[in-house]
């Protein structure tokens, strides 16, 4: 029954290392005690249904994350946000918000479905802040779902197509898990990824490009020691962080840049916070934008409302 269950599980968990240790295994017992394969067996147990769960796992779309998911568990899958935007300023998956120095290029997420790294430079000639003028987004090739994908934004060019021309995860059977739409033309673009259960927006205000996401915890966590200069996971490097008081003479009086803030952001939270830095620093109003855009991410993709707003 049990070597029975796992060739008939062979396609779906392939990429499984328990599922081959466990192939091996049974084949040892099979050896040992002389069992014939074929003939009679015991029908498995049936599993308990799990919440709108009406067929079996074998009529699931494996490259439906939150759906395969909730079959396994029997709850839905719990989920984790990040945010880079303005100077740029580092919400992580864990609620610590940094501002950052990180001149050139940094990675923000490092693990085994995706690779995002953000590239800035100095916002005003002789400035220690920096802004992030390229992103460029992997999504690695994963078994039936996706061919490996890559997107990249540079100021004025948010693109509404990965690099190859494509809209979609390509021609495996669950290309169409992985989808990219045009919220605001050349202002704001939404990558789905449904089979990995994460979500990415990249936007634009001003002369900045900022990037959100609501990845599920197992995707996010899903990362080798050797990968830990993730500025999701771990923040800004203790030498790249500035602190958001503005020291020195601002190009925009910070009197000025709090009333302009505050039109925009009414809570007087870090998003504010960051927002007076960015328009005292840069001199650019647009700055309130990437400010709002970024709290308005995470309206949207954060699983506890509560922590919608960080004071420090």
């Amino acid at each position: 029954s049990y070597s029975l269950c796992t060739r008939r599980t062979a396609r779906t968990c392939r990429g499984d290392l328990a599922f081959h240790s466990a192939v091996h295994g049974i084949e040892d017992l099979m050896i040992q005690n002389n069992c014939s394969k074929e003939g009679p067996t015991a029908p498995p147990r049936p599993r308990p249904a799990a919440p709108n769960a009406a067929h079996g796992f074998e009529s699931l779309d494996i490259c439906d994350y939150e759906r395969v998911f909730l079959y396994k568990h029997g709850r839905p899958p719990g989920f984790q946000h990040c945010a880079a935007f303005g100077d740029p300023h580092i919400r992580t998956f864990h609620d610590d918000f940094h501002t950052c120095r990180v001149e050139g290029s940094w990675p923000l997420l490092d693990n085994d479905y995706l690779f995002v790294q953000a590239t800035s430079s100095p916002v005003a000639k002789g400035s220690n802040a920096t802004v992030t003028n390229k992103l460029t987004i992997i999504f690695k090739n994963m078994k039936e779902c996706i061919d490996q994908k890559v997107y990249q934004a540079e100021l004025d060019n948010l693109p509404v197509a990965f690099q190859d021309g494509s809209t979609n995860g390509g021609a495996r059977p669950g290309g169409s898990s992985l989808s990219i739409r045009e919220l605001s033309p050349g202002r704001h673009v939404e990558i789905r990824a449904g089979y990995i259960g994460t979500t990415i927006a990249v936007r634009q205000a001003g002369r900045q490009l900022s990037f959100s996401i609501r990845a599920a915890e197992e995707v996010a966590r899903a990362f080798t020691e050797e990968q830990d200069l993730q500025l999701c996971v771990g923040g800004c490097p203790r030498s790249q962080r500035m602190s958001r008081s503005p020291r020195g003479r601002g190009r925009i009086p910070a009197e000025t840049a709090r009333a302009l803030c505050r039109e925009m952001l009414p809570v007087e939270d870090v998003y504010f916070q960051s927002c007076v830095f960015d328009v005292v620093t840069s001199g650019d109003a647009n700055f309130t934008m990437a400010a709002h855009g970024a709290l308005e991410d995470a309206r949207l993709f954060l699983p506890d409302a509560e922590k919608l707003h960080i004071f420090q």
